[in-house]
């Protein structure tokens, strides 16, 4: 059972409040124009600005280049390793099912050369 509080406000509904803005098509064309022409004469003077855009867009394709030039990651020469383990425990599993114990003592035959080529790096 729940009990009213006296201390605590009850929350209110929220209210939808509507603002309209106007929207003037001829000043927003004017002061694109306005934008397009002071770029313009920057150009020509030789007064170059770095906007938002531009900066932006340098940024990402440099990221982009970056990830052209770098080399292969090891993450698919480690997937590739667990890969081959994963193989090799399943085909380990079944051999044991099929031969018994003697497909145990493989593991000292893998477990050094694991060991050679962790060591080798």
């Amino acid at each position: 059972m729940k009990f009213i509080s006296l201390f605590t406000k009850t929350p209110q509904h929220q209210r939808f409040v509507y603002k309209p803005r106007f929207y003037d098509e001829q000043k927003e064309e004017m002061m694109e124009r306005e934008n397009r022409i002071r770029k313009e004469i920057e150009r020509e003077r030789g007064i170059v600005s770095e906007t938002d855009g531009t900066y932006r867009s340098r940024i990402a394709g440099s990221f982009q280049a970056a990830r052209k030039r770098s080399k292969p990651s090891a993450a698919s020469n480690a997937t590739l390793i667990r890969l081959g383990i994963l193989l090799y425990l399943t085909v380990l599993i079944i051999a044991f099912l099929h031969w018994g114990k003697p497909a145990l003592y493989s593991i000292f035959v893998f477990i050094p050369v694991y060991i050679y080529f962790k060591l080798k790096k």
